[in-house]
Parts: structure tokens; sequence; C-alpha cells
């Protein structure tokens, strides 16, 4: 398969597991909220908004929201997550608002799924002037013991970042900025399994070769010396976030 038809495949595959994305999934530490939504900024576009984890704590935060997703079975889980948000279809190279019509646009978990020469214009288009462009991934810490494990089992191990997709947007925005949050997530063995079934890199694999995978990881879940007698589990995280301002 070559590399575009693959990311493609990738960047399509989580509406068909829209309710274990949504189970597994976290949201993000208000700290990184807090520095990527301006001051001023009342109505604010989530592009890629999935089933909505950072739609619901705009709207926590004040925030007037416009959710945007492209695939139909993630927007229904947006639409029951947070039924008084407006939920559109879209993407960051379409955006269906109107020319200035929102101070800031937030991405998260997406930015490394759209095409920058066509969405930075259109981003550009919606923002009202002095409006921001925010971008965030929540990365997992890829410590040793049973993190370096469950990354070889899922193939996971030393894959780099998406965060080097952003770094160098350009104009009409202002200079990237960048803030990293560091928090620990703690989520329950099925919670847990649900993340791993989430990625697209597990969700597009055969049938037979996933169900090994996810079988993979409950082994390590149950017997690990570090995790068999624990509720729950802490996942040492990092959210890497970008900003770039329009001038005003």
């Amino acid at each position: 398969m070559a590399l575009d038809e693959r990311h493609r495949v990738h960047a399509n595959s989580f509406g068909a597991v829209a309710d274990v994305y949504e189970r597994g999934r976290p949201q993000y530490p208000p700290a990184a909220i807090d520095w990527l939504v301006p001051a001023h900024a009342a109505r604010v576009a989530d592009i890629g908004a999935g089933t909505g984890k950072l739609t619901r704590q705009l709207r926590e935060h004040g925030r007037d929201v416009i959710a945007v997703e492209p695939s139909a079975g993630m927007r229904e889980q947006l639409r029951r997550a947070v039924p008084e948000v407006p939920v559109l279809g879209g993407t960051g190279e379409q955006i269906p608002l109107a020319e200035q019509s929102v101070d800031a646009v937030l991405v998260a978990q997406a930015w490394h799924w759209v095409d920058p020469e066509r969405a930075v214009p259109e981003v550009a288009r919606v923002l009202a002037p002095g409006g921001r462009l925010g971008v965030l991934w929540n990365r997992r810490v890829e410590q040793e013991g049973w993190g370096a494990e469950l990354s070889t089992i899922i193939g996971s191990r030393g894959t780099p970042g998406s965060a080097g997709h952003f770094s160098d947007i350009g104009p009409p925005f202002g200079p990237v900025e960048q803030y990293n949050v560091e928090w620990q997530h703690r989520l329950s063995r099925a919670e847990m399994t649900d993340w791993v079934a989430s990625r697209s890199y597990v969700i597009t694999l055969p049938d037979a070769r996933r169900h090994d995978v996810l079988g993979q990881v409950r082994d390590l879940l149950d017997t690990h010396p570090a995790l068999a007698s624990e509720d729950e589990i802490a996942l040492h995280m990092v959210t890497r976030c970008f900003r770039a301002d329009l001038p005003g």
C-alpha cells in the first residue's frame, strides 16, 4: 500500500470504533487549554473533534464551541456526549464556517491528518483578526519496564511524535510557540485496552493480528509485577501544545 493511501486509511479508521475511542482516549490537562485558548476568545472551533473530548472541556472553559468532524461515526458519539454543541461535517482543509467567524481554532490529536498547505489558509480564513490556531497531542512517555513492553507489543516503540508537522506552520501566522504539560492519566484495565484498541495502527490490523495484540496487552496488564496488584494503571503523559496567532 502506498504511503499516501496508508495515511488515508489510518485517518479514516476511527469512525468504526467511535465507542472504543470514547471509552479509551483521555481528555487534556486544564493547563494546556489555559495556554492554548486566548483570553479574548469567545467562539472556538474544535476541528477534528472526534467524540468531543476537547469539545466538552472547551464548553466547561466557558467558550461557545462549534465542533467539526469528518467521520459520521465520531459525530454520532460527539452529539451524544455534548448535545448542546453544534456538530458539523468537515475537515481542516474544508471548514464549514464563514470568514472571520471564530476567535480560535483548536485541533486536538488530529493536525497530522491534514494537508497543511490547504489547512493553514483555510484556518486563517475562518479566524478573526488576532485569532489563534492551537494544536495539541497527548503522548505517552515511553518509560522502561512495563511501558516499554507495551510499546513493543503495539508496535509504537521509538515511533516519532506528530508535532513536527506543525513546527513550520508559516504565513499568514506569526511565530509558533510550544508548551509541554506533563501529567498522569489513571485508568482501569478495560480502559487501557480500549486506549490501545483506539490507535489507528491497531484498528487497521487484520482481525487475527489485532485480536492477538489486544490479548498480549491484557496478559501484560494481568501479569506484570508492577501492575498485577493495582486497581488502576498510571500512564505518564505529556501533552505537547503549539500555538500561532494571526496579526491583529
